[in-house]
């Protein structure tokens, strides 16, 4: 008697030797991408230093650096918008290629600006708009490969195959933080002033092959393919079908919020707190960085598994409890033993139950929007999420600190996130293990 094995069964083990090309490509592209966007702050002390030296209080640079870092999550919902329905009417394959350009693109300009000794304000200039084109560029990223990658999939996998965006993003910021710190320990500081941090932003216009090679090797998804071959008597108003979906996008925003709080608090307001509160060295971001990564880069593939297996609505809930009860002793455990082993260990104890969470997350997203809005849609709602409260995340943490007095204040500011999240997921429909057009 044989045992009938089901395809379920199979797709969990690899997928297709077709899609496997994808997702690695798609995968480099993503790692690229975040790897550009988030480099800039591991290195916003030096770049305060060689383009905005303003002012004569010494945080004044510092504040000036990490607001142009800020500018990047301004421009992200346009860039949603823009490349997300760009997406929708050309393809995704064109629209990964276009943000795969503009994110190189602006990884050049920050490789060959001007240093404000150099050239004045033209420097800062040239900054501002690497990091306001690098931004638009996310913005339309993150949805457009999401959406790929979940349309390459069937039914019973498109968790397992958006896990890999997690992955990706997660692998981009461990190599930033790697390379940061490696070449930082091995060159001078003049060294590093003069050159070092030029070639870690150049690293990024290797994006330019992988786009190249998205172009021609990888196949337009068959859910776009299909979507545009129907007949229809006239050309979708895709922005007035978008805006008829305002469940779906409510519902999205709020999950996204109560998934990217956690995310920017976790990996790196913990440890600008540490350095900034409790006095520790200023290289523990970068390894905090490094730590929070490494259960998204082990545990993803796991989370996306399983949200396939017991339904995504299952697999964002039963994390947030854990994260709800740990983490104010997270930031009492910090605050009363202000050492670096102890705040790397409670990062990555957190990150955890986090990636459990933020993987069906992300896999939701596009199953809440029909096929012709799917990439706008997914990329408007996370976008809008992380421009609203993620961006702003240590900002507002160290807002609390101030108005309170309390360092263990930031707490209440990740438990509203995921209250708002709760209200989300009530919204979202279950979306796995069925057809979605």
């Amino acid at each position: 008697m044989t045992t009938r094995t089901t395809s379920f069964e199979l797709s969990q083990d690899s997928p297709r030797p077709a899609n496997r090309k994808a997702i690695a490509a798609i995968c480099l592209g993503n790692a690229l991408e975040f790897y550009d966007f988030l480099v800039y702050s591991m290195l916003a002390t030096l770049m305060a230093r060689l383009f905005f030296p303003f002012g004569d209080h010494p945080l004044i640079p510092l504040l000036l650096s990490l607001a142009v870092f800020g500018t990047g999550f301004v421009m992200r919902p346009l860039g949603a918008l823009v490349i997300g329905l760009y997406a929708d009417r050309a393809g995704r394959r064109s629209a990964m290629r276009l943000t795969l350009w503009l994110m190189a693109i602006g990884s050049l300009l920050f490789a060959v600006a001007p240093t404000y000794a150099q050239a004045g304000l033209l420097g800062p200039a040239v900054v501002i708009l690497a990091r306001l084109l690098q931004g638009f560029a996310l913005g339309g990223q993150i949805g457009t490969s999401t959406t790929m990658l979940m349309e390459y999939a069937d039914k019973d996998t498109r968790g397992y195959y958006c896990s890999w965006q997690v992955f990706s993003q997660s692998l981009g910021i461990f190599i930033g933080g790697l390379l940061v710190t490696a070449l930082s320990n091995l060159l001078t500081p003049e060294a590093m002033d003069s050159w070092g941090w030029r070639l870690i932003f150049a690293v990024g216009i290797l994006a330019i092959p992988v786009s190249e090679y998205i172009r021609h090797r990888l196949e337009e998804t068959q859910a776009h393919r299909a979507a545009s071959a129907k007949p229809r008597p006239a050309e979708i108003n895709r922005l007035a079908l978008l805006l008829a979906h305002p469940r779906q996008l409510c519902a999205g925003i709020l999950l996204v919020i109560g998934a990217t709080v956690p995310v920017y608090m976790i990996q790196f307001y913990l440890a600008n707190h540490a350095i900034g509160v409790l006095g520790m060295p200023l290289g523990v971001g970068t390894w905090a960085a490094i730590v929070a990564c490494l259960p998204q880069l082990l545990l993803s593939a796991h989370a996306g598994r399983l949200s396939d297996r017991i339904g995504r609505r299952k697999a964002i809930f039963w994390p947030m409890p854990i994260l709800l009860l740990a983490i104010y002793p997270a930031f009492l455990v910090i605050n009363q033993n202000p050492d670096i082993s102890v705040l790397l260990a409670v990062v990555f104890l957190l990150s955890i139950p986090l990636t459990y969470t933020i993987v069906p997350n992300l896999a939701i997203l596009p199953e809440l929007f029909p096929v012709e809005i799917r990439a706008s849609g997914m990329s408007l709602a996370y976008c809008i999420g992380v421009a609203l409260f993620g961006g702003f995340a240590q900002f507002f943490a160290a807002g609390l600190v101030s108005l309170t007095g309390n360092p263990n204040a930031p707490a209440w500011y990740i438990f509203g996130a995921i209250l708002l999240a709760l209200v989300g997921l009530k919204l979202a429909p279950e979306t796995a293990g069925r057809e979605l057009d």
